[in-house]
C-alpha cells in the first residue's frame, strides 16, 4: 500500500490517478483501433471516451454517496460530497458511462452498438488498472484470510494486523482475462451489440465471485452472505442476456438486401 506516486512540490498524484489516468489512455487507444476494423474514425472514438468518462465519474460518486451516506456523509458539510481523491463504485460508474454513452451515440446520430461493441473490451481493460490503484490505495479490500497469497496493509489500515484476500489483484487478473476474451470475439462478433452484452455477462458473474471474498462492507449493507454489489450483479446479468436476445433476433430480422 503506497497511496502517493510522486509529489511535485506541494502537489501529491497518487497511485489511483495514475493508474486510472493510463487505464483510460490504454482504453481509447485499443477501442480506436478496434473501431478501425468497423470504419469507425479515431476521433469519434475519442470524442466517444470523453462523455464516458464523465457519465462513469458522476455515475461512479453518486452510487458510492447514496451506498455510503449513512457512515461517511450523514450530517457533513456539502464539500465533501465533491471532495474527491478515492470514494467510487465502479457499478454506478458503469450505470452513468452507458447512460452518457447512449445519449451521445443518439444526440450525434451514431452506430450505438457498433460503437458500444468497440468500446467494451477497453472498459475491462481500463478497470484492470484501476483495481491496481485501489491496492495501492488501500481501498475495496478483502476478508480475512489465511492463505499463502494473503496481503498485510500497514498500520492505521482497518484490517491490520491481519491477512487478508487480495480481492483487488483477483479482480485486476479476471478483468484483463475479460479484456482479451472480449478482443478476440469482437474479430468474430455476428452482430452488432454482442461484444457488449458478453461484457455484461461476463462482467457480472466476475464482480458476483469476487464479492465473496470483500471485506470492506458494514454489516448492516449486507444479506446474509450477499453484499449490496451482488444484488447489482444480477440486474447486469440480466440487462446482459435480454440485450443479446434482443440484438441477436434484431440481427436476424435484417434482410440480406437490408444489411
Amino acid at each position: 500500500m503506497q497511496e502517493i506516486a510522486f509529489r511535485i512540490g506541494s502537489l501529491e498524484v497518487h497511485w489511483y490517478g495514475v493508474f486510472v489516468a493510463v487505464g483510460f489512455l490504454l482504453g481509447v487507444w485499443t477501442a480506436g483501433l478496434r473501431g478501425r476494423q468497423q470504419g469507425i474514425l479515431p476521433d469519434t472514438i475519442t470524442d466517444l471516451a470523453l462523455w464516458i468518462f464523465g457519465g462513469a465519474f458522476v455515475g461512479a460518486r453518486l452510487l458510492y454517496i447514496i451506498t455510503y451516506w449513512q457512515t461517511d456523509f450523514a450530517g457533513q458539510p456539502l464539500w465533501k460530497l465533491v471532495a474527491v481523491r478515492t470514494g467510487f463504485v465502479f457499478y454506478g460508474g458503469l450505470i452513468g458511462a452507458t447512460v452518457a454513452g447512449i445519449g451521445y451515440t443518439l444526440w450525434k446520430k451514431l452506430p450505438t452498438w457498433k460503437l458500444a461493441d468497440a468500446m467494451a473490451p477497453s472498459v475491462s481493460l481500463g478497470h484492470a488498472l484501476g483495481r491496481l490503484g485501489c491496492l495501492m490505495t488501500g481501498c475495496c479490500y478483502g476478508r480475512e484470510c489465511s492463505l499463502p497469497w494473503g496481503i498485510k496493509f500497514p498500520f492505521g489500515h482497518p484490517t491490520h494486523p491481519n491477512a487478508v484476500h487480495p480481492v483487488q489483484l483477483y479482480e485486476a487478473l479476471l478483468n484483463f482475462s475479460l479484456y482479451l476474451a472480449l478482443a478476440w470475439l469482437y474479430r468474430r462478433k455476428k452482430f452488432d451489440g454482442q461484444v457488449f452484452a458478453v461484457y455484461l455477462l461476463g462482467y457480472g458473474c466476475v464482480r458476483a465471485f469476487v464479492e465473496l471474498f470483500r471485506g470492506d462492507y458494514p454489516e448492516r449493507q449486507m444479506t446474509g452472505w450477499m453484499t449490496p454489489a451482488h444484488w447489482v450483479s444480477i440486474i447486469i446479468l440480466t440487462a446482459g442476456v435480454a440485450l443479446f436476445l434482443w440484438r441477436k433476433n434484431a440481427s436476424s430480422n435484417v434482410s440480406p438486401k437490408n444489411a
